[in-house]
């Protein structure tokens, strides 16, 4: 059985009151982005937009969305990481090192392992691999595109159109920021063991080294993440993600003129963006938070704690709305081993959870060595259920 405490906002309220008095106040930004978002990674909040659902050309932006069907596949058990693909004719000729964009140099008819192909796809963006995995999963790059589409659907996208698995220029390819954030959120909180890949800063294939473009990485403390983009039609575009102090955020810029631009105005964005939150401290490492019933031992109570302490961000709205909810499952049977996980503390905003901290008995609680106290609170589960 699962028991839950719930402390609601008057101890929030109480830490919040101890702020500067900036912390309550939002500062106005505006980017020179053509498009822009900034969103909160835990709970989807938009912090910052502009322009966010004109459909435009989105570059290798759009990858993101052939990285989410490949891992839902992998996730799925339909597509092994050892698996190969064959390097199509296609695939070389418009995707290779002879058509001039992003590639992983892969030779025609040759055999790669889809775990190479997605490396290339994320930290090179090349576009032969995006291509091989398009066909290797569909049979073809336009059959590809169809689940591209149905993709778009499931997530709910509603200004993206899909023409290849690339991002190359194509009238009939377009996204919005606001959907391409809704999909880097969708593969950082569904996907986080692939996830991971983005932050690599270089990859080696087939005795070529290739450096990971994101700008963010290099200059941004917590980026891990995400993808550019660049064509001629689309300008300078960037999906970012970085984590402070228990929040990661968003963003998606795109038409800028340079890649200067871009690597600015992202560390903008970024940096205003985490400006809006403050840290509130809910419970120091190793603090009792709690007590549970303990059955059958040879004390009737044990303190529950947190091993780690427990800190968030929070904006100053949110610091008014979010609650503290403790939960753990019961009943507990002695004997009880100290550091023992029993639970979980969890800060909720909005019905969700943006930080969570396991929950531990502070101490041994051996079995009684009373056969008549055993006896009775055997009694009192059956009776009470704990």
């Amino acid at each position: 059985m699962i028991f839950f405490i719930r402390f609601l906002t008057g101890f929030l309220v109480a830490c919040s009151a101890l702020m500067p008095a900036q912390a309550q106040n939002i500062s106005a930004f505006a980017s020179k982005a053509a498009q822009a978002i900034l969103i909160d990674a835990k709970s989807g909040a938009v912090l910052y937009e502009k322009d966010a659902d004109t459909a435009v050309p989105p570059a290798s932006m759009s990858k993101l969305v052939t990285q989410a069907i490949v891992f839902d596949a992998l996730k799925s058990g339909q597509l092994k990481l050892d698996q190969e693909f064959i390097v199509s004719q296609d695939a070389w000729k418009r995707g290779g090192a002879s058509a001039g964009g992003s590639t992983m140099y892969a030779e025609v008819n040759s055999r790669i392992k889809v775990d190479d192909l997605i490396h290339a796809a994320i930290i090179q963006s090349a576009n032969d691999a995006c291509i091989v995995l398009a066909e290797g999963m569909a049979g073809s790059e336009q059959a590809f595109t169809q689940r591209m589409a149905a993709k778009a659907a499931e997530l709910g996208l509603k200004n993206s159109t899909f023409a290849n698995a690339t991002g190359l220029p194509d009238p009939n390819h377009k996204m919005s920021v606001r959907d391409l954030a809704i999909v880097a959120r969708y593969i950082i909180n569904t996907h986080p063991e692939y996830y991971k890949i983005y932050g690599q800063p270089e990859f080696i294939w087939n005795k070529i080294k290739q450096q990971n473009r994101n700008p963010l990485l290099k200059d941004y403390p917590g980026a891990d993440g995400m993808k550019t983009g660049y064509t001629k039609e689309a300008g300078y575009g960037l999906v970012g993600s970085a984590t402070r102090d228990g929040r990661r955020l968003i963003l998606v810029i795109a038409g800028l003129a340079t890649a200067s631009d871009r690597k600015v105005e992202s560390l903008k964005l970024m940096d205003w963006g985490f400006s809006q939150f403050r840290v509130v401290n809910l419970y120091e490492a190793g603090a009792t938070v709690s007590r549970a019933r303990v059955w059958g031992g040879n004390q009737a109570w044990v303190s529950l704690m947190v091993r780690d302490a427990m800190k968030v961000a929070l904006s100053a709205k949110e610091q008014e709305n979010a609650e503290v909810k403790m939960s753990y499952n019961g009943p507990l049977i002695a004997p009880v081993k100290a550091g023992q996980v029993v639970g979980s503390v969890r800060m909720i905003l909005d019905g969700k959870p943006i930080t969570e901290v396991p929950l531990e008995t502070a101490v041994d609680v051996p079995a009684s060595p009373s056969m008549w106290s055993k006896a009775w609170d055997s009694l009192l589960i059956m009776a009470f259920g704990g």
